[in-house]
């Protein structure tokens, strides 16, 4: 007995160190740089070992997945007040705080909710569960994209990013939204009215291997394409590469400043005349919508450059808030810097559902939807 009992402390500390290896190694690496091998040498442990527990490398990634959902309903699962305007402050400050204690397994999940959709699909599940418990309604997908969209997001880019997100202010837009004293027309909003990006007719070699390239590394991934796959489909030489970018790196780095470009431009080139700012906001939303339904790789190369070039996606979501901070205010003397992250993180987690499992109709009622929150907030009228 003695001996089976230390057999098995034996079994669940390797067990521990390897999943400890593991969330190292994914939070620091894309999971295709990352090797069973590499985990074993960073739990000090036999790779026959690793095999006792697991039968690949996606398992024991698929395993810390599942392990960031259960910290986080266990999380959740704390949230306290007797008002719905105590618990919202309780919910929000729990995932607020969660990012910054928790930075790698988060980073691990951020790639796992691209990776392996399902698993965000089922962390949604344990935030529905909680915002009910807190507002006392079932929460749609809208209401679930108001509350938790913009909080994961600017609770990640402080983690990570340093960004000085203000939790008072993220709080007060929870409650009251972003635009209390403005409506929105949504024939304006929706108008089908749209111009499309110019199409260059006869590229020059650069352009070529740049569309070629976006097309290739968004389905297929950064590591998994070759120098040579972009050129022969340009239809140029291996050696032709290096007249325009010095290493694959920097032709990545240029495809994530493109997109970000193209994305913008196509914003800026439909938005219109004459919309008020949650107009503007709205229709800013579903245009990127309609952007991605058209270019979907432009999602997985920015994505996966999160960890190949965090400072060219830094650079990325810098220059969408440089757009913000020259034509946008907000009511209530919310902070600027918070509003624009919340923001732009509905815009993310909305990208994310309509890439994965929704269709852009299914986005216009969405939006519509958000228009609501937006100017009133959870715990004003609906609608």
């Amino acid at each position: 007995m003695a001996n089976s009992l230390a057999g098995k402390e034996e079994s669940q500390t390797s067990g521990d160190r390897l999943i400890a290896a593991a969330i190292e190694l994914f939070s620091e690496k894309w999971y295709g740089k990352v090797s069973v091998a590499e985990i074993c040498r960073r739990a000090r442990l036999s790779n026959g070992l690793f095999y006792r527990y697991y039968r690949d490398k996606e398992e024991i990634f698929r395993k810390i997945l599942e392990l960031v959902i259960a910290r986080i309903a266990e999380a959740i699962a704390a949230v306290s007040g007797c008002c719905p305007e105590e618990r919202l402050r309780s919910f929000a400050g729990i995932i607020f705080d969660f990012s910054k204690d928790n930075p790698a397994i988060v980073k691990v999940f951020r790639e796992g909710q691209y990776r392996l959709f399902e698993y965000e699909q089922r962390l949604k599940a344990v935030y529905d569960e909680g915002l009910e418990a807190t507002l006392g309604w079932k929460p749609d997908l809208s209401t679930y994209l108001f509350a938790l969209g913009g909080l994961r997001f600017a609770a990640t880019r402080r983690a990570f990013h340093e960004i000085p997100v203000q939790f008072e202010s993220l709080v007060s837009i929870l409650n009251h939204g972003l635009y209390p004293d403005s409506s929105f027309d949504p024939d304006r909003v929706f108008s089908s009215s749209i111009t499309p990006m110019p199409l260059e007719v006869l590229p020059d070699g650069r352009e070529r291997m740049l569309r070629e390239g976006k097309s290739l590394i968004g389905r297929q991934g950064f590591y998994e394409t070759n120098i040579h796959e972009i050129t022969t489909a340009a239809g140029l030489s291996t050696g032709a590469f290096y007249t325009y970018f010095p290493s694959k790196e920097a032709f990545f780095e240029e495809l994530i400043h493109r997109v970000g470009r193209e994305v913008r431009h196509f914003i800026t080139l439909n938005l219109g005349e004459g919309l008020n700012p949650l107009e503007r906001e709205l229709r800013g939303l579903w245009l990127f919508i309609v952007f991605l339904s058209l270019d979907r790789h432009c999602y997985g190369i920015v994505r996966e450059a999160e960890f190949i070039l965090p400072q060219a996606v830094r650079a990325y979501y810098g220059a969408f808030v440089k757009g913000y901070r020259q034509r946008m205010s907000w009511a209530g003397g919310l902070d600027e810097t918070t509003a624009i992250e919340f923001l732009l993180g509905a815009a993310h987690y909305l990208g994310i559902e309509v890439i994965f499992d929704k269709s852009p109709e299914s986005a216009r009622n969405i939006i519509a939807e958000l228009g609501g929150f937006y100017r009133h907030g959870l715990l004003g009228p609906r609608g």
